[in-house]
């Protein structure tokens, strides 16, 4: 009986050691037929196809090379739109007057802070201001400063607390804006 056991683990040791020097073989024919070399025909065929990708992306280099005299006349032109950093916190101040008068509402509590920038040639500012009236002449106010000839990001617009002094849908809101000034050479 011990022989019948030693004999049978003995065929089972040979079979498994034939299972892997097939897989070993099939692995390395596989490896092969992987990085054989193509025929001239399937490397005209990537070549051809490589090139066009090239072609493509020097012909868009190309297009970008030349609208950059337009793109750069358009930043002169956005630059030169906005007000000069000597009058521009009258002017915006006063801007955002005018719009408040039309829409309605009070403008209070305007305060400016400029933010340092890398570029110096044009400056960030950051506007905080309250607004009061009722919600339909804020909407106005808020759609006027967004379709201004001037630049304005709204950051956030926070509802004020509920304010007993006003009649029913009078609303505070806090304005968080931003705009830029153009550097004075």
């Amino acid at each position: 009986m011990p022989t019948d056991f030693s004999v049978r683990k003995q065929v089972i040791l040979g079979g498994v050691i034939l299972l892997v020097l097939a897989d070993a073989a099939l692995w390395v024919y596989s490896w092969e037929l992987a990085s054989a070399p193509q025929t001239p025909q399937e490397k005209y065929a990537q070549q051809v196809t490589q090139l066009k990708v090239l072609k493509g992306d020097i012909d868009r280099a190309q297009k970008i090379r030349n609208e950059i005299p337009n793109t750069q006349k358009d930043c002169d032109r956005f630059e030169q739109s906005l007000f000069p950093v000597g009058s521009g916190y009258s002017s915006v101040t006063s801007e955002l007057g005018d719009m408040a008068k039309k829409a309605g509402v009070q403008l209070e509590d305007v305060a400016f802070k400029q933010v340092d920038s890398e570029s110096h040639k044009i400056i960030e500012i950051v506007i905080d201001a309250t607004v009061n009236g009722d919600y339909k002449n804020v909407v106005g106010f808020l759609n006027a400063v967004q379709r201004s000839n001037s630049t304005y990001g709204a950051d956030s617009l926070t509802l004020g607390s509920e304010n007993s002094q006003g009649p029913a849908g009078f609303i505070k809101v806090a304005l968080h804006l931003k705009t830029y000034f153009r550097a004075t050479a």
